[in-house]
């Protein structure tokens, strides 16, 4: 996790390529078998980097499918399981986007009606508010509005 944070600090930064070669590494280190905490957190940050909408899809199904693998463990939002289930409305907001990119409004709404469905898994705190602000922006957005 120290690795990914270094990544995603470089990332914050303003050096998406750095970012991306590092967690490109990173991912070849994990594996598609390696931890799914690990892995989701990495591809949910990698899609980021990516300069291509079908890439950043790619990594967010990733995350996604990964996440699935935490919860997996956890079915009943146990301990170590809440870090994973706040992250599915970010997750599905995420996926929302890229379809809206690639113009397929109907997986758009799709993933953003699981976004909103998840958002009881925010805290009322800075990341919460904004996460579901961004399920809003999109909705409109979606609406035509």
């Amino acid at each position: 996790m120290t690795r990914i944070g270094q990544a995603i600090m470089l990332l914050h930064g303003g050096d998406r390529e750095e970012a991306r070669n590092r967690f490109g590494a990173l991912w070849s280190e994990l594996g598609e078998d390696g931890d799914p905490f690990h892995r989701c957190t990495l591809a949910h940050y990698m899609a980021d980097t990516q300069d291509d909408p079908g890439d950043e899809l790619m990594w967010d199904l990733r995350a996604l499918a990964a996440a699935e693998g935490v919860r997996d463990e956890w079915p009943d939002r146990g301990q170590g399981a809440p870090a994973v289930w706040a992250f599915y409305p970010s997750l599905h907001l995420n996926l929302a986007a890229d379809y809206v990119k690639l113009r397929s409004p109907e997986a758009a709404r799709l993933h953003l009606d699981r976004a909103r469905a998840a958002t009881d898994a925010l805290g009322d705190d800075g990341y919460g508010n904004g996460v579901r602000a961004a399920i809003d922006r999109l909705e409109l957005r979606l609406r035509g509005e």
